[in-house]
C-alpha cells in the first residue's frame, strides 16, 4: 500500500488492526473500527454527536493521525486529499480536519488493499 506520509509502521499497524478488509461491508465502516467517527448520544427527543469515539486500536488511530498532520503540513505536491482538508480547516477548524482526513485515510487505505491500484494523487479533488 502507498498513500502520502503513509510508512511501512502505519501500515503494519493498518494491517494487523483491519485484519481481512472483506469483513466490513463499506469502507466507511472502517473508521468507525478506528474509533474515528463521531460518538452519538440520543436520548427521546435529544440527538447530539460528541467527539470521536476512540474505540479500537490506539496506536493505529494515532499513526493514521500523524500522517494526516504530515499531509497536511509537509505534503508540496498538489493533492485532492489535502485541499479537501483545508477546506474542512477553514470551515470547522483545524482539530477536525485532521481528524477527518486521518478517517479518509483509513477508508482510502482500504479500498487501495482490496482493489490493489496505487494511490492515484489527482483524482481524490471531487
Amino acid at each position: 500500500m502507498s498513500a502520502p506520509r503513509i510508512g511501512p509502521l502505519t501500515v503494519l499497524a493498518y494491517v494487523s488492526t483491519v485484519e481481512e478488509p472483506e469483513r466490513f461491508g463499506s469502507s466507511r465502516a472502517v473508521g468507525a473500527h478506528f474509533g474515528l467517527t463521531p460518538r452519538q448520544y440520543q436520548s427521546g427527543e435529544i440527538d447530539r454527536s460528541g467527539h470521536i469515539s476512540r474505540c479500537g486500536d490506539g496506536l493505529a488511530r494515532t499513526l493514521m493521525f500523524e500522517a494526516a498532520v504530515g499531509i497536511l503540513t509537509r505534503v508540496r505536491r498538489a493533492c485532492g486529499l489535502k485541499q479537501w482538508a483545508l477546506a474542512i480547516a477553514r470551515r470547522s477548524g483545524a482539530g477536525k480536519a485532521r481528524v477527518a482526513l486521518a478517517r479518509k485515510l483509513t477508508v482510502i487505505l482500504r479500498s487501495i488493499w482490496r482493489s490493489g491500484e496505487p494511490f492515484r494523487w489527482s483524482a481524490l479533488a471531487a
